[in-house]
């Protein structure tokens, strides 16, 4: 959303294995939660909440329609993928540098899969592309660019247009600087390599 607005932004890594990191996102956030950003002497803390408030000290940036009923069905969207799809979270975990072929969906994260694409469909027909409400990629977009991630991951197959909104985010120079971003992380998670 951040590169989405064009406001001029420095991004702070917080290493998960750093003992001091809890100490440290509670300066950076009050939530001890990220993504949070710090402008101008505010701190805004979730990701809907910077949304909004990049939409209103960039309003040229189209991150929301301009038209009252288009911005609510946007908002909407953006709320489900905000709070919902714990199915697909929980089966389809983010992994951006695997593939992996034949994964088996369970039933519950299907069905999160055929909401989303039905939310697509309806989007790139009524709002004519090739991002959710238009010409210029918004919040939307930015809300739903992990589930595209999480296509790519797990082999998952969609539909022509729904295909074709995956190609051009994907496409996007700042998909292409976050999957470059997330290959250079190293392998290792501490977590995975304790003895049960």
């Amino acid at each position: 959303m951040l590169k989405f607005s064009g406001v001029k932004f420095k991004e702070v890594i917080v290493e998960p294995g750093d003992v001091d990191a809890r100490a440290e996102l509670l300066l950076l956030s009050p939530s001890i939660l990220v993504p949070c950003l710090n402008h101008n002497g505010s701190k805004v803390w979730d990701t809907l909440a910077i949304g909004e408030y990049l939409n209103e000290v960039a309003p040229n940036a189209g991150l929301l329609p301009t038209n009252p009923v288009h911005r609510a069905h946007c908002r909407s969207i953006c709320g489900e993928m905000h709070s919902g799809f714990d199915a697909l979270r929980g089966a389809l975990p983010m992994n951006i540098k695997a593939r992996i072929k034949g994964f088996k969906v369970w039933s519950k994260a299907q069905s999160d899969i055929d909401r989303i694409l039905l939310i697509w469909r309806d989007c790139l027909q009524t709002y004519q592309g090739p991002f959710l409400f238009g010409e210029t990629p918004g919040i939307a977009d930015a809300m739903f660019a992990p589930v595209v991630l999480r296509f790519l991951t797990y082999g998952i197959t969609v539909d022509a247009a729904c295909q074709a909104y995956c190609d051009h985010i994907l496409a996007l120079p700042e998909m292409k600087q976050w999957i470059s971003a997330a290959i250079e992380e190293p392998e290792d998670i501490e977590e995975l390599q304790v003895e049960f």
